[in-house]
């Protein structure tokens, strides 16, 4: 590799640090905005607990779904789920930002990043569908674990991403405990321990 294309993956990397500043509508357990990074490594993270329960999955395909599946969001940040009204337009805008991040790398490597965002966009192969269905339940499983704000809607988890969640049978299980969790939330707007089971 020369040191013209190790540069040009440096400039990459460098502007897709922004990711650890750019911040998303859930909190974290210490009551500070969460980045999509921190979504992204926890989204990895959940990949590799549950991989056993994921039989007949390329895991390094969904590793890569899942470390590029918001890297786009570098350019003009994360748009809540909740405040989301056109997907076609906000799609669009993803595909240029991730477009524009890109463009320092080689074209092989800029064609891989742009075809996995696709495929995940898409959820075009059952990795794609599995990496979706985590990404929901990553968001969920942080709203019920955040010190969220005491307006935070948690009745919007209870719909959130159903179609992903319930494609398969271990993602099932999950959403069922999440969305119970969500329910102790509701109840209590607590988030000490009284209120949901974080085992």
């Amino acid at each position: 590799m020369n040191d013209g294309t190790i540069r040009a993956r440096l400039a990459f990397l460098r502007a897709a640090e922004s990711l650890k500043h750019t911040l998303r509508s859930g909190h974290t357990s210490a009551g500070r905005s969460e980045s999509t990074a921190e979504h992204t490594w926890r989204l990895c993270l959940m990949a590799l607990v549950f991989e056993d329960g994921l039989a007949g999955l390329d895991m390094l395909k969904v590793l890569k779904l899942c470390v590029v599946h918001d890297l786009a969001e570098a350019i003009h940040g994360d748009i809540p789920a909740i405040a989301q009204v056109d997907h076609a337009a906000k799609s669009a805008q993803e595909r240029d930002d991730l477009l524009q991040l890109t463009a320092p790398l080689d074209p092989t490597l800029r064609h891989e990043m742009l075809a996995l965002w696709e495929e995940y966009e898409a959820a075009a192969t059952p990795e794609a569908q599995a990496v979706k269905a985590m990404d929901k339940l990553e968001t969920i499983l942080q709203h019920n674990q955040g010190e969220n704000p005491p307006d935070f809607d948690y009745a919007f988890n209870l719909g959130y991403g159903q179609r992903y969640t319930q494609a398969q049978p271990l993602f099932a299980a999950i959403r069922q405990l999440l969305d119970d969790d969500t329910r102790a939330r509701m109840k209590t707007g607590a988030s000490g321990p009284e209120a949901r089971s974080e085992s």
